[in-house]
């Protein structure tokens, strides 16, 4: 028996932040982690649903399999970024993980607002991505990022999203979030 108790792994934050839980509608822009998206697929439970969505057909069938295989039930499809086959407000949670900055501006700037148009009102968006670095760091990051991309708190706001805030910045990693707005109730008492 220890005295203390012991930290949760950093694997396990990004799970965390996204605070998806049983029944949610949870969705995964992009397939670049299928680990997490298993995990947040198992989240929802057995009364939620849990999709995941990437423009790359080899990375939507590796992704799939690597979730099933991970004991998670999530459908997994190919869609453009900018074109999300989903109707508007399905989702509860939307992850962006590892997208954003490798998408040029355009395709990035469509795929927010798509992620947006399927939330529904109350919705959140967590967007989790290496966090910036400069000096040496910069130059070994080979990881392609649009240099017109301005951070995940202003793609987010450019796209109508609100309360956008850094959740946290740890172990190289930023996680933001931002709100889909609940419509005003307008009623003369």
């Amino acid at each position: 028996m220890g005295w203390f108790r012991k930290t949760a792994p950093a694997e396990l934050l990004p799970v965390t932040m996204a605070a998806v839980k049983l029944g949610d509608r949870f969705l995964a822009v992009g397939v670049r982690d299928p680990a997490l998206i298993a995990a947040l697929a198992v989240k929802t439970g057995l009364t939620g649903t849990a999709c995941a969505m990437d423009a790359d057909e080899a990375r939507v069938k590796q992704a799939a399999q690597a979730i099933e295989r991970d004991g998670a039930l999530a459908e997994v499809v190919r869609a453009p970024f900018g074109m999300l086959p989903y109707g508007d407000g399905s989702f509860d949670v939307a992850v962006i993980s590892d997208l954003l900055p490798t998408l040029t501006a355009d395709v990035r700037s469509r795929c927010v607002a798509e992620t947006l148009r399927v939330l529904r009102p109350g919705g959140r968006a967590l967007v989790i991505e290496s966090a910036r670095r400069g000096g040496f760091g910069a130059l070994v990051n080979r990881q392609a990022i649009d240099p017109t991309y301005g951070g995940p708190v202003k793609a987010l706001k450019d796209e109508g999203f609100a309360a956008v805030r850094i959740l946290a910045e740890t172990h190289g990693i930023t996680y933001a979030e931002g709100i889909k707005r609940a419509p005003l109730l307008t009623g003369h008492t």
